[in-house]
């Protein structure tokens, strides 16, 4: 499939975003507005199922894959869609003059000290090496949000990103602005970015420097880091030739959070091979779930007190060629018409800090609340309180 640019803007096709009739889905690359539906994928019972179910579909496939749950996946060929360039960096649209939120922690913010210490009593016994522990908000108001000024927010603040608005049954939709590219497929070219090891950003320069100088050298992070990209690069190795896999991770950032980075690039062995193929076969890593996968997994269905849904699962697009892109479903949220689930969570190691973990979380949270208009600055841990 060969890409068709139009002479517009990433910022003109979103005018013509339409939450609930359309989904959007931009990346440093390129954006994509898909409009309609012209068929949904089938349920099936796993990821490889799932993987399987695109060979040979004849059309562009655009959707969200969940953390834990295959047979939820929503993929969707669309009924037209359209390509512009990436975003390009921008003012956000003026803060919304509506009713406060009113913002519920789940679990408090005492809750996720607990687990992340529950998770430290794993790691201590060695039935796991990493868990990544999310916590979530739950966001209500009696007036809907404002997804178009979500993305519009997201889209300018970070846009070399990938900001998605997907549409989900039931009237939700997952908006997010992930940083994290899990894999894509241009030819034979694949690429992986992994991301492990964060620190929240800081409006003093200084300090901001100072923050991202710790990071690169944190003992810690660099090993939380390194489970992460042995474990892309294994899972990658047996699709690829001529794997290239950096020695040391560099530093990337968003508006809100620098993060640890290692771009993994290679060569497809096999061309029938297609992006949702490499990217099953990476879901979930160690930056999202932990390591093992199977205790890990386990660890979060006992500790977190909620369903991710989408949240660290997969959300992209795939061509009638097997080309495409699938971002890591983080710095996300799923709003339906009832309010807004925010999500965020962090990789807990040996020699992590609970109270370090919940702040972390809270920088993440960022993301979301700024796209809503929020100013949450100065609150060190939010969702204590009702925005005031």
């Amino acid at each position: 499939m060969t890409i068709a640019y139009e002479a517009i803007s990433a910022t003109e096709l979103l005018d013509e975003y339409r939450p609930g009739s359309s989904s959007i889905f931009s990346s440093p690359r390129h954006t994509l507005l898909a409009g309609g539906v012209a068929a949904v994928l089938p349920p099936v019972r796993t990821l490889r199922e799932l993987a399987q179910s695109v060979r040979g579909h004849g059309d562009l496939i655009l959707g969200a894959v969940p953390f834990d749950d295959p047979a939820s996946a929503h993929l969707v060929t669309p009924l037209r869609t359209r390509w512009a360039d990436p975003f390009l960096p921008g003012e956000p649209p003026r803060r919304e003059s509506t009713r406060p939120w009113r913002i519920t922690p789940v679990p408090t913010p005492a809750g996720h000290l607990e687990g992340v210490r529950r998770v430290l009593e794993l790691l201590r016994t060695g039935s796991v090496e990493k868990v990544v522990l999310a916590r979530s908000l739950e966001l209500t108001r009696p007036e809907p949000a404002d997804v178009a000024s979500m993305v519009r927010r997201l889209a300018v603040r970070d846009p070399h990103g990938h900001v998605f608005a997907i549409d989900l049954p039931g009237g939700r939709i997952l908006v997010g602005a992930s940083p994290e590219l899990l894999v894509s497929r241009d030819g034979p070219a694949v690429v992986a970015n992994p991301l492990a090891g964060s620190a929240a950003r800081s409006a003093d320069p200084a300090e901001d420097r100072r923050r991202a100088a710790a990071l690169l050298c944190s003992a810690k992070d660099q090993h939380e880091h390194a489970v992460v990209v042995q474990a892309v690069a294994a899972a990658l190795a047996p699709h690829c030739r001529a794997l290239s896999v950096p020695s040391e991770p560099s530093l990337i950032c968003t508006s809100t959070m620098w993060h640890l980075s290692s771009k993994i690039t290679g060569r497809l062995a096999d061309p029938r091979t297609t992006s949702l193929d490499l990217a099953v076969a990476l879901h979930p890593t160690p930056a999202v779930c932990g390591t093992p996968t199977a205790a890990a997994r386990a660890a979060i269905t006992g500790i977190e007190p909620f369903d991710r849904g989408f949240y660290s699962g997969m959300v992209g697009w795939c061509d009638t060629s097997g080309n495409g892109e699938w971002a890591v479903a983080i710095r996300c949220a799923e709003v339906t018409g009832a309010g807004i689930r925010l999500f965020a969570g962090g990789g807990i190691v040996a020699g992590s800090v609970p109270e370090e973990e919940l702040a972390e979380t809270s920088a993440k949270f960022r993301t979301l609340l700024h796209a809503l208009g929020l100013d949450l600055d100065s609150d060190p841990c939010p969702g204590e309180r009702p925005e005031r």
